[in-house]
């Protein structure tokens, strides 16, 4: 159960979460809050039969409420505070609400710095954003520091991990480390708070459809991670996200170089980058040079991130599945022609984001040795002749084996988003890219 320096910000306390979810988060900060005697309200656009895998994990708790298929202003009325999820609009009208009244809006989180904040000084929280390589840097951070005989906490943007009961588990002198991305980074920038460490990888194109083409909008939630920075504090930088920072006038501390070269299994340029900033903060941690690299060099790939999943029926499969812009397909197409020499056979498409794909269309001519597109609003925006295109995955991967000859490779990229008929996220694209694939062992 939760400490009791925490109780007073809980107990007793009538909350309403906006947004449970299907991927686990919201399921963990709900069974957190219910634990720890809140008067909870659960509100969600989808359905009761949407959530009945959500409220299943639930029904033990007498003390949720829900309001499924709808969202209702006099559930952000009279509370003690809202607890919003990822992905609310900007402009949303209950959130507008709950502020009319004054009624504080948190975001896990953030929430969760905040408290650690003042009742754990010791704690070291590290966060990682970026449009590209967030979930890359943050693993391998947790990973060198644990290495190191680091206890390690591990948050924000991962799958399956709710970040409230975190609170349950951390000590002082533990390590806090955070994947974030813009939206949970919307929940620092309300609490004017950022973390001691800030990681930024990159600042490129996306989520323009939810900040209606205002990259501005978007940089200034990314921007959250070090705005709120106090004396002490870091900032390390890629380059690329270094200079769009001092571009708007602002400071880097730490702005890592481009001509270091680490010893890993990763493949790419974008993966020394990551291991770069690692590096940069493994030092900031206290941590010798021999010990990082070590820790470096026996990381290996996370899942849908250009992770190589072996040789499978004499070709060589990566699974690039987070891969949801031109930029990250076009450095997946290029790390691979440059680690193995030879063209991939790319499975790529989905649903539209609204950027632009010039790039896509361009490493598609030159570096890919054949296409298997994924039918979607994206894909039909590829302007090139679609020799194969079908509407479910599985159609794609058993058409790029078809394709495939020995020792070639196939590389699943989407470059889109998944959202369809067929895929509530893009973590159901993952699981059944990969049980397709593992099926074919």
């Amino acid at each position: 159960m939760i400490k009791e320096i925490y109780l007073p910000y809980f107990k007793n306390k009538k909350v309403t979460m906006m947004g449970l979810g299907l991927l686990g988060r919201g399921i963990g900060d709900a069974k957190f809050l219910a634990e720890n005697d809140t008067e909870l309200l659960v509100t969600d656009k989808k359905s009761k039969e949407e959530l009945a895998s959500s409220t299943k994990q639930l029904k033990d708790f007498q003390n949720i409420n829900y309001v499924l298929g709808e969202h209702r202003l006099e559930d952000f009325r009279d509370r003690d505070f809202i607890l919003k999820s990822a992905g609310v609009p900007i402009d949303s009208e209950f959130i507008n609400e709950a502020k009319k009244n004054n009624i504080p809006v948190y975001m896990s989180a953030a929430l969760v710095c905040d408290i650690v904040m003042k009742e754990l000084p010791e704690v070291v929280i590290i966060g990682v954003t970026g449009t590209r390589g967030k979930s890359t840097t943050t693993e391998l951070i947790a990973h060198i520091l644990r290495e190191n005989g680091s206890r390690v906490h591990i948050g924000g943007n991962i799958r399956g991990v709710a970040n409230l009961p975190i609170l349950n588990v951390i000590e002082d002198g533990d390590f806090l480390v955070l994947e974030l991305d813009s939206w949970q980074l919307q929940g620092f920038g309300d609490l004017k708070i950022s973390p001691h460490i800030a990681v930024f990888t990159s600042f490129l194109d996306d989520h323009l459809n939810y900040y209606k083409n205002d990259k501005e909008l978007y940089f200034n939630d990314k921007a959250n991670i070090y705005r709120h920075q106090k004396d002490g504090d870091v900032l390390i930088a890629s380059p690329q996200a270094s200079s769009e920072i001092i571009m708007r006038g602002e400071r880097v501390a730490i702005d890592v170089p481009e001509d270091v070269k680490f010893e890993m299994n990763l493949i790419g340029e974008h993966n020394q980058m990551s291991a770069r900033l690692a590096y940069e903060v493994a030092l900031q941690c206290g941590l010798d040079d021999e010990s990082i690299k070590n820790a470096i060099k026996n990381f290996k790939a996370i899942e849908g991130r250009l992770q190589d999943m072996g040789m499978v029926c004499g070709v060589r499969v990566f699974n690039d599945n987070n891969g949801t812009t031109e930029d990250a397909t076009v450095m997946a197409i290029n790390s691979i022609v440059e680690k193995f020499s030879k063209k991939p056979v790319l499975i790529v498409g989905g649903a539209d984001k609204f950027l632009l794909i010039n790039k896509l269309e361009d490493a598609i001519k030159e570096n890919v040795k054949e296409v298997v597109y994924l039918s979607g609003t994206g894909t039909d925006r590829i302007n090139l002749p679609k020799k194969y295109e079908f509407e479910k995955l599985e159609d794609c991967v058993n058409k790029a084996f078809e394709i495939a000859e020995e020792g070639d490779i196939i590389l699943f990229s989407p470059s889109f988003a998944s959202f369809s008929k067929y895929f509530n996220n893009e973590y159901e694209r993952n699981d059944l890219f990969v049980k397709i694939v593992e099926s074919k062992k």
